[in-house]
């Protein structure tokens, strides 16, 4: 069953130019995501009026009189990455976007109920091909709740999770008027969602109609403090068992420093056409090796101190030359407090961003910010240029 779109509302008063009618999206980005929702909201009209189910929802972040915004089903999806799967970061960094977009406008941000796990950054198995879309879905995904403490964000920009009842209801109830129902937009600033009537008086913005990840729609503010929610937002707010677990981890590693190492995925070489190998990052290999990370930290992190070590290297005790040095802890050295909590490495980086966070001196890999210390200088963002491995001092 599908649900096709109800009537949007024509423009106000003024007698300025004529409001922009925006184009539809491919229909499968809104309405697939609301087809589920159709089956289950009409048992939800049997049961209860629109008015009575959006009544005490404010623990899922809705409130009767709310508008919505919706952006898909998927982060980053529509845009290059609904046929695969971006890290932890990117998606995160889609989310702040679309949740300052939704605090912008003063609206309730539709939240996808479950994020995508890339292969690349998760060690879980995968499903046989003979599974099932739904099936690899389930299994290539994390629900949001298990990532994100979902009441805490809604203090600030109020959330309902795309599987909710509520949001459910909300979509039947957009099919029922007349006008003000939703509103696809492609290509409309955020200035102008909120002060056209086209959009602004709709029950509901689909902004999936963008062919952008979500993201792209923020990347071109270059100004930081024109930016409404901190970076730091979303890595503040991880879901309780998960701050629980850190908290339990910090009290036992006491007073200690921290650092980041991150090899595996950045470690991709390739030759070029005379069979030359070339990186990305040519420093990378050389400053995250423990002869050189001893070294670079030492006029940060003096001898003896306790050295908490979060890295994607797979080779073990790789970094046991730093123990002549340092109090070596890894992860695994928790194993009774993650084991319970951790179920993929999303979860597992979200709890260590907190120990690293709740370090005495803190060394990233790659610097993200002129105050940051790090271990290598090559820059984070991806030059797209491939070079000469170094491996030398230079």
């Amino acid at each position: 069953m599908v649900i096709p779109p109800p009537r949007i509302a024509g423009g106000g008063g003024g007698g300025g130019r004529k409001p922009r009618v925006p184009p539809l999206p491919p229909a499968r980005t809104l309405l697939t995501a609301f087809a589920a929702a159709a089956a289950l909201a009409v048992l939800c009209l049997l049961s209860s009026s629109p008015a009575a189910s959006l009544s005490g929802a404010w623990r899922s972040g809705a409130r009767s009189g709310d508008k919505y915004l919706y952006w898909g089903g998927r982060v980053d999806c529509p845009g290059k990455h609904c046929g695969s799967c971006a890290g932890l970061g990117h998606q995160e960094s889609s989310l702040r976007c679309a949740l300052e977009e939704a605090l912008f406008l003063g609206r309730t941000f539709v939240m996808p109920s479950r994020m995508c796990l890339s292969s690349v950054h998760n060690t879980k198995g995968v499903l046989q091909s003979s599974a099932s879309s739904e099936q690899r879905w389930e299994e290539s995904s994390c629900a949001m709740e298990s990532l994100y403490d979902i009441d805490q964000i809604s203090r600030t920009i109020p959330v309902i999770l795309d599987n909710s009842k509520t949001w459910h209801d909300i979509v039947s109830r957009s099919k029922k008027l007349e006008v003000g129902g939703v509103a696809h937009v492609q290509g409309i600033s955020r200035g102008e969602l909120k002060q056209n009537p086209l959009y602004s008086t709709a029950l509901i913005i689909n902004r999936t109609a963008s062919p952008l990840a979500w993201f792209m729609e923020c990347k071109d503010r270059k100004n930081r403090s024109s930016v409404m929610l901190s970076y730091t937002f979303l890595p503040s707010m991880p879901a309780k068992n998960l701050r629980d677990a850190a908290n339990k981890m910090k009290e036992i590693l006491g007073d200690y420093d921290a650092i980041h190492v991150r090899r595996g995925d950045l470690l991709k070489n390739r030759k070029d056409r005379f069979g030359v190998e070339r990186s990305l990052h040519p420093h990378l290999d050389r400053d995250t090796r423990p002869d050189y990370i001893r070294r670079r930290i030492a006029k940060w992190i003096p001898p003896g101190r306790t050295l908490y070590i979060a890295s994607n290297e797979r080779t073990p005790g790789f970094f046991s030359p730093l123990s002549d040095r340092y109090k070596l802890a890894y992860s695994s050295n928790f194993s009774r407090i993650l084991e319970p909590v951790i179920e993929n490495n999303y979860q597992l980086f979200m709890v260590e961003r907190l120990i690293m966070q709740g370090a005495k001196t803190f060394v990233k890999t790659m610097r993200e910010f002129d105050s940051d210390l790090t271990l290598c200088d090559d820059p984070k963002k991806n030059t797209k240029v491939w070079q000469r491995p170094v491996y030398t001092d230079d």
